[in-house]
Formats: C-alpha cells, structure tokens, sequence
C-alpha cells in the first residue's frame, strides 16, 4: 500500500522514466508532487531532443506550486528544479525528497528535510515487493546515462541481499 508524500526532482523522474520504472513511483508513494521548474527543465530537455516523460501522461504526478518563493534566492548555487523541491518541502512538512544532486541533499539534510535518491527509491521498492531484484534496474540506469559509481552499485546490491 503506498504511503508518504513525495516531492521529486527532475533527475530522477528522467532515469526512471528511461529505466522503464517510473511506475515505481505509484506504487511506493500516496502523493508524488513536482514544482514547476521541473515540469520546466523537463519540457526544455524534450525540445531539444531528450526523451523524458511528459507529465500529463502521469496524473498521480502532481504539479505543485511553491507558495512562499522568497526562500528561492538564498538557495544558491542550486539548479531551479532543485530549489523549488526544497521550498516545498520547507512549506511541506513531512515530505521525502527525491533528489539525486549530492549538493541538494546536504541543503536539503542542513534543513531538517528528509532526503531519499533514485537508488533510494529501488531499494524501498525492492523492500516492498515492487521490485524482485534491483540489479536489472541498476545496469538499466546505468545503460541510459545515468553515472554511477562501481562502489555505490555494489553497496546498494548489498543493501539489496543481491
């Protein structure tokens, strides 16, 4: 039964959805929410040739604005999509983050906010019975560009009882 509300950022919606597993998203989580920035950085890497999901075939992906943007400025040396995940999570108590940036996750850990990743989200599906394996999704991620390292793989198929 999915629970817990998440707010998630570009990176990983796109590994994901190149993965074949952005699905895995729907079936972990009661609430997937995502700022307008990333619906943008989306839409900017479609127009260039990216293959990346289009959000409105997601209904259960929920555009969520950020109410109080005065916070988005002082959150600096961030991408826009990153920015806006931690204002709403700063207006969202309670949430799970998903961002991938290291720099993002420490900003967002320095704020009290709680912080999960891509590899993060196939360990809990794997936890919960979504995935029977996270190996095949791994080697998938890294086949559509995402970069990961041997000692991090090894360490999740660890993680993982594989």
């Amino acid at each position: 039964m999915p629970s817990l509300s998440v707010i998630v950022n570009t990176s990983p919606l796109l590994y994901l959805f190149r993965a074949g597993q952005i699905e895995i998203l729907r079936g972990l989580y009661e609430e997937v929410l995502a700022p307008p920035a990333v619906a943008d950085e989306l839409l900017a890497g479609s127009r260039v040739g990216v293959e990346v999901p289009r959000l409105a075939e997601y209904p259960w992906i929920r555009a969520a604005e950020v109410r109080g943007s005065a916070v988005l400025p002082a959150i600096v040396d961030l991408g826009r999509g990153e920015a806006e995940v931690i204002a709403l999570g700063l207006e969202r108590s309670g949430s799970l983050l998903i961002l991938d940036d290291m720099l993002a996750r420490r900003v967002a850990v320095l704020n009290g906010l709680r912080v999960t990743g891509t590899l993060g989200v196939l360990l809990r599906a794997k936890q919960r019975g979504i995935l029977s394996a996270v190996g095949p999704t791994l080697h998938r991620l890294r086949d559509v560009g995402m970069w990961l390292n041997d000692d991090v793989c090894a360490w999740l198929l660890g993680q993982a009882g594989e």
